[in-house]
């Protein structure tokens, strides 16, 4: 395992947070994040931006991108938010099945989509980020 990809919708709340938490804790792999309908060239969501800073981990020089097919053949684990984005990328880019998951797989869970929403929103999908995070750390160190 060396590159790790995150896809969110925008690529400015979920994915940046999560790209920042999974890059903290496997500083030894690439971890990049995208976007299925980025808002290319966009900075982090300012609310995700203070939630990051707060621990540590800055998100000042992320901008959107959107996700391609490069990154995803490059990727050996795609993390997407939500089930539906997973079908989204797997019809999208069929050579991919069998790498894309969610984050909150082994919890049955996605993360909803916090974007123009207040900082509460932001704060319940960080936590089911890191909870989801939490659960493939272990999985991803195996490999």
């Amino acid at each position: 395992m060396q590159r790790l990809l995150v896809l969110c919708e925008g690529n400015i709340c979920r994915s940046p947070m999560a790209q920042a938490v999974l890059a903290a804790a496997l500083p030894a792999l690439s971890v990049q994040s995208a976007g299925l309908g980025a808002l290319v060239g966009a900075p982090a969501d300012e609310t995700a931006t203070s939630l990051m800073q707060a621990r540590g981990l800055d998100l000042a020089a992320h901008r959107a991108v959107q996700v391609n097919a490069a990154l995803c053949s490059q990727a050996d684990l795609i993390l997407v938010m939500e089930q539906e984005q997973r079908a989204r990328v797997e019809a999208l880019y069929p050579q991919v099945r069998g790498k894309v998951f969610r984050i909150g797989h082994h919890l049955q869970q996605d993360v909803p989509d916090p974007y123009r929403q207040g900082e509460q929103a932001f704060r319940h999908a960080l936590a089911l980020i890191d909870r989801g995070v939490a659960e493939w750390l272990p999985r991803i160190r195996k490999l």
